[in-house]
């Protein structure tokens, strides 16, 4: 009779089991994407008035200089001249013939075993466009990072004098627009990394996606078609976005080469190989990939809000939460030692600047 009543005991126990451990990782993501966002940058944080001068002040200067038309990617290469790659194309498009090195790595480093997918994602799309550079002779790019560091500078309106604006992941722009400013050229994220509100003001805005696993595609495709994230893809993306109200031709695809140039030729990582679960700790971070990236879009590259100060473990992480420096201590995946070096050589020799000085200040005093 037990067996008559209870016919899928033995069989359906591991299904069951996956899906409550599924569930729950969901539930988990949901819970983790809730971070508290602050109504005003200067809350709760005492920001030194005479560093906020001279941030404002190198800012104007920078903008102010003439631009050196292909300086950073001459640089690049002069620093890196066997290892910065100066024909790799930014992104992905449709009828591109694509090189054998897109598919060389696993994601996110290349799409191995994923033309199908990429095919068809990129069969959406419209003809390409030649708009990746900007129309000007010479072009500036800021990467505006995330980081504290960020509060209560006031640099807002002078970013928006850049040419190129990108703009990381979920990091908000609406009641921080005085101090990171409003424009974004480009918003970069992954999926579970997604802005949930849209707040950028530019309708020509572009969203570039980075693909770290096969089912971000279907993600992606979702966005591009105005459609909903089927019940079993939203158990990975519980923390994406569930719309990215733009237009079909302001999608991109990061070509994962940037990321693999990233890791394994600038940063010197070993090379990806693939695991069931999880990464080695040779994941570029979004910031210093955005950071390469730019060198492949202007003529001049600048940072703002980058730096990790692990010594001041109770500093703000982010500049528009409240979780603490010390957060980064139980990194897995990046390793952030690693990526501020490099940054820290590239403002060292010139290649790129940062405005900031959270990597390298080149105008505090000694």
């Amino acid at each position: 009779m037990r067996n008559c009543m209870f016919p899928c005991r033995g069989a359906c126990r591991y299904p069951v089991l996956t899906l409550a451990v599924l569930l729950f990782f969901a539930y988990i993501c949901s819970k983790a994407s809730k971070t508290e966002q602050k109504p005003s940058m200067g809350e709760g944080f005492n920001v030194d008035p005479t560093r906020a001068k001279r941030v404002q002040t190198f800012v104007t200067e920078v903008l102010q200089r003439k631009c050196k038309r292909s300086s950073t990617r001459k640089n690049m290469s002069a620093l890196f001249p066997d290892r910065y790659k100066t024909d790799i194309r930014p992104f992905l498009r449709k009828n591109d013939v694509l090189s054998k090195a897109v598919f060389r790595y696993p994601p996110p480093f290349g799409f191995q075993s994923m033309e199908r997918k990429l095919k068809e994602v990129l069969g959406l799309f419209p003809e390409a466009v030649q708009e990746e550079r900007s129309v000007k002779s010479c072009s500036r790019c800021v990467v505006v990072g995330s980081g504290g560091i960020m509060r209560g500078l006031q640099v807002g309106q002078l970013l928006n004098q850049f040419d190129v604006v990108i703009r990381l992941n979920n990091a908000p722009v609406s009641n921080f627009i005085e101090d990171i400013g409003n424009k974004t050229t480009i918003r970069m994220s992954y999926p579970e990394g997604s802005p949930k509100s849209w707040d950028d003001v530019d309708p020509k805005t572009l969203f570039v996606a980075v693909i770290y696993k096969t089912v971000d595609f279907n993600w992606l495709k979702a966005m591009i078609k105005r459609e909903t994230v089927s019940l079993w893809d939203r158990l990975f993306f519980g923390r994406g976005a569930k719309e990215i109200p733009i237009g079909i031709s302001q999608f991109r695809i990061l070509n994962p080469e940037i990321i693999s140039q990233t890791a394994v030729d600038l940063l010197q990582f070993s090379e990806p190989r693939w695991k069931f679960w999880g990464w080695d700790q040779n994941v570029p971070t979004l910031g210093v990939t955005a950071t390469v990236l730019a060198t492949y879009l202007c003529d001049e590259v600048s940072l703002v809000g980058f730096g990790y100060d692990l010594t001041q473990p109770e500093a703000p992480l982010h500049y528009y939460e409240n979780r603490r420096m010390d957060a980064m201590k139980g990194e897995t995946m990046h390793n952030v030692d690693a990526e501020k070096q490099l940054l820290a050589k590239l403002v060292k020799a010139g290649v790129i600047t940062d405005l900031t000085g959270g990597i390298h200040c080149s105008f505090c005093e000694n």
